[in-house]
C-alpha cells in the first residue's frame, strides 16, 4: 500500500470519528434539552427520562433541529417561547459536546 493509500484511510477514519462524536453529541445535546423541558413541565425520574427519549428521536424526523423545536415547543406551550428553546439547544450541544469528549 502506498503513502498515499495510508493518508487517505487515514482521513476517512477520522472523518467517520468525526462524525460520529458530532451524532453522539447532538443525540446528548438532545437529551439534556429534553431533560430541561421535562424539568419545566414537572416531570421527574423515569418521567423525565422517557420525555428526553422522545425528544431524541424527533430529531430523526427530518433533517436539521426544527423538529425537536416543534416538538418541545408544542409540549411546553406558554412556558417556553422556540427562541428561548433554539437557545437552550445551543447551550446543551456546548454541554453535550465536552461531556462526549471527556468520555472519549
Amino acid at each position: 500500500m502506498s503513502t498515499f493509500d495510508d493518508r487517505e484511510n487515514a482521513f476517512e477514519a477520522k472523518f467517520a470519528h468525526d462524525e460520529e462524536m458530532q451524532f453522539k453529541a447532538q443525540a446528548r445535546a438532545n437529551k439534556l434539552l429534553g431533560l430541561w423541558a421535562a424539568e419545566k413541565m414537572g416531570k421527574t425520574g423515569e418521567a423525565a427520562a422517557e420525555y428526553a427519549k422522545e425528544v431524541i428521536k424527533a430529531d430523526f424526523e427530518e433533517a436539521g433541529h426544527e423538529d425537536v423545536v416543534r416538538k418541545v415547543s408544542a409540549d411546553l406551550g406558554d412556558a417556553s417561547s422556540a427562541d428561548e428553546i433554539r437557545a437552550k439547544m445551543a447551550e446543551m450541544l456546548i454541554e453535550a459536546k465536552k461531556q462526549v469528549m471527556n468520555e472519549v
